[in-house]
């Protein structure tokens, strides 16, 4: 019998009191598209946000919270981060900033506390799912109780 996955992001749920639905996939050596997990975990793209992190020159590290199916606006991003410009980070940064790997980052429970901003499709949605902070398990939540437990901001992040 397989072990129920808790990570760290649930635990924090958990503390909050704020409901979620942990959907697990079958993961294998190969590396799944965002819009690929989406499909695995049966919910559709739009809906299916993924953790981006970013660094501007002057605000430092920022996180990005869009749907898997459509690309950040870097310039967007930094202006809703107060910079003039961001980039993405290195892969190889991701564990030290976050304490998560590629594909499994999740926007709940870094190791430290980031600036957040998640695009304003966000909005559009009763439940999205997000990493649960490892491969193979992301979590079905209410995004109006996401935003507030982040401290995050709503902005336009994607490209049209």
């Amino acid at each position: 019998m397989a072990k129920e996955v808790k990570t760290n992001a649930m635990r924090m749920l958990d503390r909050a009191k704020i409901p979620y639905q942990a959907l697990t996939y079958q993961i294998g050596d190969e590396d799944f598209s965002g819009e690929a997990v989406a499909m695995l975990v049966g919910i559709e793209p739009e809906r299916a946000f993924k953790t981006l992190v970013a660094r501007g020159e002057k605000r430092g590290i920022i996180v990005l919270v869009v749907p898997v199916c459509r690309e950040v606006d870097l310039k967007a991003a930094a202006a809703a981060a107060g910079d003039k410009r961001v980039e993405l980070t290195r892969m190889k940064e991701l564990l030290e900033l976050t304490g998560y790997i590629r594909g499994g980052v999740s926007p709940i429970g870094m190791k430290k506390s980031y600036p957040t901003f998640v695009d304003s499709s966000i909005l559009e949605y009763d439940e999205i799912v997000v990493s649960a902070g490892c491969k193979g398990c992301q979590l079905r939540l209410d995004p109006k109780k996401l935003i507030p437990f982040l401290g995050a901001s709503v902005a336009d992040l994607c490209r049209e």
